[in-house]
């Protein structure tokens, strides 16, 4: 049986965490004196009661997790967490519909991005800080957050973080994940400072410098402006952008090897990085070729342009500094593909992950091969070693799902109406957590406000599973999950 009592209890314990979250935006609009300081006691309000009456409910609840506990909870959480998240939208007025306040509060803790915002500068400073926020919280994970400051919450914190983290290879910096935990978050907060701050000298001012500062490094895409970078018209900014959108990119337990311990060669040794700095490189030399030849780009501004945008996509930011929609279609496929394969597990990014891809041409490579030799044993290896014989399935398995949840997501979404280039880029943007579509009913540079209502529950749906990589959320509709044994 599910242990209901332990699932209130650490839910109620999450909901005092976005409480405060929500108060730094209340501090921050009572500072720009704005109209929506009711908007937020309101809905601090009631999310201080819903913790403490969750609390009661599993108070005396036994401080040991399962399995099917974890993945429940980490479903939940993030459904939860999105649901009140949209209320200062409503209570404030600036959204009317819950329905594109929830889609909007969804897409800021998935890092995915998109927005039904036609005009985010109308936004007042509270709420546009907590669009940034909620990015910059769910870009790591809201229980792995919690883990690194509560360690002693869950008693089977091990399985709730396998049922959050990304990849199919897991690999660990200490025996206890609370101190992996802050170890990675300590990486993530000296990313973002240092991104807040080269901003800031670059110009911007310090709002949006901590704004975007949030977004890119949580690999989201929410923006203070319209026009997103572009707005700045600055070449220093979008190069510190591509920078930080990279790093963000590569895997934070690599990252922290690089970062804190000073091994720069990890870098060049690590099979998915290179895999995933050979895709940017590739994409961008190609769309590079395509607008000089076809759109009359200089040299520089193509380079700047392409670099931009493929490091925006890859690493499912989706922030612009150019219309992607006024180039060539073939530059289309380019980041679609892109848009695919994602940047590194372990990362912020959504997507596929260049491991399983890296993987998956392994395992194509030694299957030809095999036709030679029959009887030639043929394991597959990544970084010098053998990747688990049970992996292979599972990773066949993913790609399966990711696929199925795409084309059903596109064959409804072609049935309400919506045009075939968007129906299908909507649907990987959704599912990878990047933002950005592509096609011109809805580009990207546009807010996708013009999906219809059921449009937009399916894209929260396949935000939520695309963040927790599918099997967390659908094996909580198999009958297995339930049984009681």
């Amino acid at each position: 049986m599910i242990n209901a009592k332990l699932v209130y209890k650490v839910i109620g314990s999450l909901l005092f965490i976005e409480a405060i979250m929500m108060l730094s935006c209340l501090l921050v609009s009572v500072y720009y004196k704005e109209d929506d300081i009711p908007a937020f006691l309101i809905t601090i309000t009631i999310t201080v009661l819903a913790a403490i009456g969750l609390k009661y409910k599993g108070y005396g609840a036994e401080n040991s997790m399962g399995r099917r506990e974890a993945y429940l909870l980490v479903t939940l959480i993030w459904i939860i967490f999105s649901g009140l998240g949209a209320l200062p939208f409503v209570i404030s007025g600036y959204l009317t519909s819950y329905t594109d306040a929830f889609f909007e509060t969804m897409s800021g803790f998935t890092t995915t991005g998109a927005t039904i915002i036609d005009d985010v500068e109308a936004l007042p400073h509270g709420l546009l800080f907590w669009r940034s926020l909620t990015h910059w919280i769910g870009g790591l994970g809201i229980v792995f957050f919690t883990i690194a400051i509560l360690p002693s919450l869950v008693g089977g914190s091990v399985k709730v973080f396998s049922a959050e983290s990304t990849g199919p290879i897991k690999s660990k910096l200490h025996p206890r994940l609370s101190t992996s935990a802050k170890t990675i978050w300590a990486v993530y907060i000296v990313l973002s400072i240092s991104c807040a701050a080269f901003f800031y000298i670059f110009g911007m001012g310090l709002f949006d410098s901590v704004n975007y500062a949030m977004s890119i490094i949580a690999t989201g895409g929410f923006a203070t402006h319209n026009e997103s970078t572009a707005y700045f018209n600055s070449a220093a900014i979008d190069y510190t952008s591509i920078v930080f959108m990279l790093l963000s990119g590569a895997n934070f337990s690599l990252l922290y090897l690089v970062v804190i311990k000073g091994r720069i060669k990890e870098f060049f040794k690590d099979a998915e990085f290179r895999f995933y700095m050979l895709v940017v490189l590739l994409s961008t030399a190609t769309i590079m070729y395509f607008l000089i030849t076809h759109n009359d780009y200089s040299i520089s501004k193509a380079l700047r342009n392409s670099l931009f945008q493929v490091a925006a996509f890859i690493t499912t930011t989706g922030i612009f500094n150019d219309d992607a929609a006024k180039w060539p279609h073939i530059t289309w496929i380019i980041l679609s593909l892109c848009m695919v394969f994602g940047a590194c597990a372990g990362s912020t990014s959504g997507g596929i992950k260049c491991i399983r891809c890296a993987i998956l041409f392994r395992i194509i490579r030694n299957e030809f091969k095999r036709l030679l030799h029959p009887r030639a044993v043929l394991p597959v290896k990544i970084n010098g070693n053998i990747v688990p014989n049970q992996s292979v399935p599972t990773l066949l398995v993913f790609f399966t799902l990711y696929i199925a949840a795409v084309f059903f997501s596109y064959f409804t979404f072609t049935l309400l109406g919506v045009d075939s280039t968007n129906s299908m880029t909507i649907a990987i943007s959704s599912a990878s957590n990047v933002g950005p579509t592509l096609g011109l009913e809805i580009g990207p540079t546009m807010s996708w406000s013009s999906l219809p209502d059921i449009g937009k529950w399916i894209c929260s749906m396949l935000m939520l599973m695309g963040r927790l990589e599918f099997f967390s959320v659908i094996v909580l509709f198999t009958k297995a999950f339930w049984k009681e044994n």
